[in-house]
């Protein structure tokens, strides 16, 4: 696990990709305990910073849509859940 790149290197999908991996590893039950708290430790960074992106995200992001006059209107996107809780 030394060999890892920044969290903030990673783009998305490599990220959600590696808390995948990390998740199956600790689930597995394999790792020795020193390796299951660096890759818990890994695991949560990983996880907020998965989860700013999509805060980020649903920020910018709006729906367009026509009103009554045919003009448009910007409607902005809900909150994300930032909540620490992982749902598997």
């Amino acid at each position: 696990m030394a060999d890892q790149k920044p969290v903030a290197d990673l783009s998305y999908k490599e990220a959600s990709q590696e808390l995948e991996r990390i998740i199956r590893a600790l689930e597995s039950g394999d790792m020795e305990l020193e390796e299951s708290l660096e890759s818990y430790t890994r695991g949560v960074e990983l996880l907020r910073s998965l989860r700013e992106r999509l805060a980020d995200a649903e920020q910018k992001v709006s729906v367009l849509m026509k009103d009554v006059d045919g003009g448009d209107t910007l409607v902005d996107a809900g909150p994300a859940d930032t909540s620490d809780e992982l749902k598997l």
